[in-house]
């Protein structure tokens, strides 16, 4: 439990201009913790491993996040709604662009 919170990678910003690198860092996280369960739906996990995915979720958000959230208890349910916030953020790749 005590590495939960040194694992290091950016916050969500609050603007959400990271979230598409974020969520994959999450979920690429809680998998390796063994609690990607928590966030998917029809679940049945243990009530420790939600509440360990849900401390680590709340730890890498920004803090206005966190406060804006803070009545939330279910990581499922967090997740949802940091999806339906910032799924309109896309990410773009632009072609190099080339010069004669």
């Amino acid at each position: 439990m005590s590495n939960l919170t040194k694992l290091e990678f950016t916050t969500l910003d609050i603007s959400g201009k990271n979230y598409l690198s974020w969520i994959l860092d999450v979920e690429i996280h809680l998998e390796a913790m063994a609690f990607a369960e928590a966030i998917k739906d029809d679940n049945e996990e243990s009530p420790q491993n939600p509440a360990k995915a849900m401390i680590f979720i709340r730890h890498n958000l920004h803090e206005e996040l966190k406060t804006e959230y803070l009545t939330e208890k279910d990581p499922l349910s967090l997740w949802k709604k940091l999806k339906e916030r910032y799924e309109t953020h896309k990410s773009v790749i632009l072609p190099k662009a080339h010069y004669d």
